[in-house]
């Protein structure tokens, strides 16, 4: 049953990673078809991330009030009517439309499953169950744009949508079937909007929790650059065609498999505190790697994007004990604590991915200084943390 449940959270997860990047083979000809430059079509990967970003805010508190099935079930069907919607989108405008829609919908699976991890397990196992959900989870990233290069290529762009849109009636039938209710009716919040504002100024003046949400953005966003910067990083900077995706996405996503594994597998015999130590030692190597390639090489594959490799193996060792440090810290709240997680990490994502990235993906050397220059400032917020903590009893920071 465990095994299943990962399974089921970890395809939850998945519904906003298949939503961005899915269609980037597609992107110039999307352009085409609309008649709009790249700094264009780059908006709806931007709207996509803003509106996913906000609604984390609020799925968390609505899981705590309503329960968790819910709420994933309402959030799968408008995600699914919205990626039909994008498939058939007469215009540009009404694409931009849909696809704020699937990001308005995307992120019930991710911030909810985070708290349904919450409602059954604790301590290593926690950890170690998110190591696994993530691991999982990681082979989207490495799908999606190599099925969305080839569906865009035998299909075209639509087919891009039409998939999503089966992907989230699927994973509608599988839940109903398959995902029972986590959190009992006599633990729930009650729904009020002073009550819940209240919480969120909770939250949002606890110094360690910010902070350590903000190291988990910062270091993630050395991945939303290069995603957001995957089709002219693929096809311009590496002269690769739509096809070739899999020359990013696989040691991307692979370092995130390989790193959440092991971390999975030792998150019982090392505190989170080592485990962020070595987390953020393995992304500092990647990163430095990757910089002194660039400098000195043009880029080409395999020695441009091995690196990434690394950087995201360090990536997924260090977030599940970031994540879950944060999450105790409101133990009565964790569906509120999880969506302000996931919004500072979506933000993060969608203010590098968006403005970003269009100011450095036409450089190798520049997105590898970019990488540098979010690790360090997550390595920062996560000292910070530490140093300006209060520790509760039993959590270690």
């Amino acid at each position: 049953m465990q095994k299943l449940l990962t399974v089921i959270l970890a395809c939850l997860g998945m519904v906003g990673a298949l939503a961005i990047d899915t269609y980037l083979p597609s992107m110039p000809a999307i352009g085409a078809e609309y008649a709009v430059g790249p700094v264009a079509v780059q908006q709806t990967l931007s709207v996509f991330l803003f509106t996913f970003a906000f609604m984390m805010l609020f799925y968390g508190t609505l899981s705590d009030s309503f329960g968790r099935r819910p709420v994933i079930l309402t959030a799968l069907t408008v995600y699914t009517l919205a990626s039909i919607g994008a498939a058939w989108a007469p215009s540009f405008g009404w694409l931009l439309v849909f696809r704020a829609l699937q990001g308005l919908s995307a992120g019930a699976g991710s911030v909810i499953g985070q708290a349904i991890v919450q409602d059954r397990f604790s301590g290593a196992q926690a950890q170690r169950m998110m190591s696994h959900i993530m691991m999982v989870f990681g082979l989207a990233p490495a799908i999606a744009p190599v099925l969305g290069g080839w569906l865009h290529v035998t299909f075209g762009w639509r087919s891009s949508f039409v998939f999503l849109a089966v992907f989230g009636a699927l994973l509608i039938l599988v839940c109903l079937k398959f995902l029972p209710e986590s959190l009992p009716r006599d633990k729930r919040q009650v729904f009020h909007p002073g009550t819940i504002g209240r919480n969120y100024v909770k939250v949002l003046r606890h110094p360690q929790f910010v902070l350590l949400s903000l190291a988990l953005g910062l270091a993630f966003s050395g991945l939303s650059l290069y995603i957001g910067s995957a089709s002219n990083f693929v096809m311009v900077i590496l002269g690769l065609p739509e096809t070739a995706f899999a020359w990013m996405f696989i040691p991307l996503v692979g370092g995130m498999v390989v790193g959440s594994a092991w971390g999975g597998k030792h998150a019982h015999k090392s505190t989170p505190t080592c485990m962020m130590w070595l987390g953020f030692g393995v992304m500092a190597l990647g990163a430095a790697f990757n910089v002194g390639y660039n400098a000195v090489f043009t880029a080409a594959v395999p020695w441009a994007v091995l690196p990434l490799f690394v950087y995201t193996f360090g990536l997924s060792v260090a977030m599940p004990a970031i994540q879950i440090t944060a999450l105790g810290l409101f133990p009565d709240n964790r569906g509120l604590a999880s969506s302000m997680i996931g919004f500072i990490q979506m933000m993060s994502f969608a203010l590098v991915s968006g403005l970003v990235a269009p100011l450095l993906f036409h450089s190798a050397l520049h997105l590898a200084l970019g990488v540098a220059a979010g690790l360090s400032l997550s390595f920062a917020a996560w000292r910070l943390s530490v140093l300006m903590a209060v520790k509760p009893a039993g959590v270690a920071t």
